[in-house]
């Protein structure tokens, strides 16, 4: 382990669809606070980040960030104290645990966390509680993240790297918000039981009205800051659980937020809109299992998983997670072919939502415009037909946006 200061600092324009969220209208004392405005209370001239580089490429996307967040605070003079823990497989590997509690220790005396990617096949055979997934659970509970905002929004100068077509994607601006510690994934109880050729599996979708409440919270905030849609995702039509979140997610609107447009759609037909034409979705809510799915498609839309960060945050005093959405990817580790663009996204998302720094988040986030806007690529997103582009590998492209937050600052 180790810490590292440095000065740190801060597009509207890629995940401008992310909105600037205000403080609490909770109006039920037994609820958490369903919305945040930073994690600390004003802008300081330091802060605390636990940083947690992961498995797979999550080291070499993590280098490439640090650069450009060094750049940023080279021309906004604010710093932050690194301290990089474990998590996941590495964890495993030194700790015995995807989740140590010298990382938990530091999460919890962060003002924010920076996360890359973790897991494997290397630990696919281990038990459960030593799977790198348990860690990321582990995390969630622990640090109460309930909501995950996951933007998927059409990226002008990647259009054609959609498998869709053009005219499909094109405008398309989702949000997805995702709760994150309740339903299938952590209902008890669950289990396997009985011995071969007999056995059986089970888990349990629960949900407690108030977890529905918060995160439907959650998502009507945001939808207010947008196009002030929500669309609501169950299987009502099946589930107990299902009904019961439609009933909550319904009497919420009805009596504190009836500015909001709000629409039901079964999941299955949402799987589906969101492919034959998903510019009628502005925000969408749904449980832990459902929006690990649908957010995943969601994210497709625009052409690559490296191109898109996410947020999971909680109680507004508590620091929050900002990570990619995308994998460690250990088929391309140690390669420097890793796309580090979704995780510099994720370091604005943790200026704009945790560190009171928004010029910070706007300054990275233009400068990621700028490269792509110079033709500069990487793998995933490279077209080796196009000779307006350049095929760059990690470390370079991290070098790349790096630079540009340098002169886009000075040009200011």
């Amino acid at each position: 382990m180790f810490r590292r200061r440095f000065a740190l600092a801060a597009m509207p324009s890629l995940v401008s669809g992310l909105v600037a969220m205000p403080g609490s209208v909770s109006r039920r004392p037994s609820v958490v606070r369903s919305v945040r405005q930073f994690a600390v209370a004003s802008a300081q001239s330091s802060y605390k980040v636990t940083l947690l580089p992961g498995d797979g490429i999550g080291p070499e996307i993590t280098a490439a960030t640090v650069k450009c967040l060094e750049a940023a605070g080279a021309a906004s003079g604010f710093g932050v104290e690194w301290d990089e823990q474990l998590i996941g497989g590495c964890a495993i590997d030194e700790a015995g645990s995807p989740w140590p509690a010298a990382t938990l220790a530091s999460c919890r005396a962060a003002d924010s966390i920076l996360l890359a990617a973790i897991g494997g096949p290397k630990w696919d055979a281990n038990p459960r509680e030593l799977r790198p997934e348990t860690g990321l659970l582990a995390m969630r509970s622990e640090l109460g993240l309930f909501a995950n905002l996951r933007p998927a929004k059409a990226i002008p100068q990647l259009l054609d790297a959609s498998s869709l077509k053009r005219e499909v994607v094109e405008g398309v601006d989702v949000m997805v918000v995702r709760e994150l510690t309740g339903d299938v994934y952590f209902g008890q109880p669950k289990g396997i039981e009985g011995e071969a050729p007999s056995r059986v599996g089970y888990n349990n979708m629960i949900y407690r009205e108030d977890e529905i409440d918060r995160i439907g919270r959650v998502a009507f905030d945001v939808a207010r800051k947008r196009g002030s849609r929500l669309c609501s995702i169950d299987k009502a039509n099946v589930l107990d659980v299902s009904q019961l979140w439609r009933d909550v997610i319904t009497h919420l609107h009805a009596t504190d937020y009836p500015d909001v447009d709000l629409s039901h759609m079964y999941v299955d037909n949402a799987a589906m809109q969101l492919v034959r034409w998903p510019k009628q979705f502005d925000t969408i809510v749904c449980g832990n299992l459902f929006g690990d799915i649908l957010s995943d498609e969601a994210s497709m839309l625009v052409g690559s998983l490296g191109m898109l960060p996410s947020a999971s945050i909680g109680d507004p005093t508590t620091p929050g997670v900002f990570e990619p959405i995308h994998g460690s990817a250990p088929d391309i580790a140690g390669q420097d072919v890793a796309n580090p663009l979704a995780m510099i996204l994720s370091a604005a998302m943790m200026c704009r939502y945790d560190l009171a720094q928004p010029a910070a988040a706007d300054l990275i986030e233009r400068a990621v415009d700028h490269v792509l806007d110079q033709g500069l690529r990487t793998r995933d997103i490279f077209d080796p037909d196009d000779a307006a582009q350049t095929n760059l590998g990690c470390a370079a492209m991290g070098d790349a946006v790096a630079a540009a937050v340098a002169d886009l600052a000075a040009s200011a």
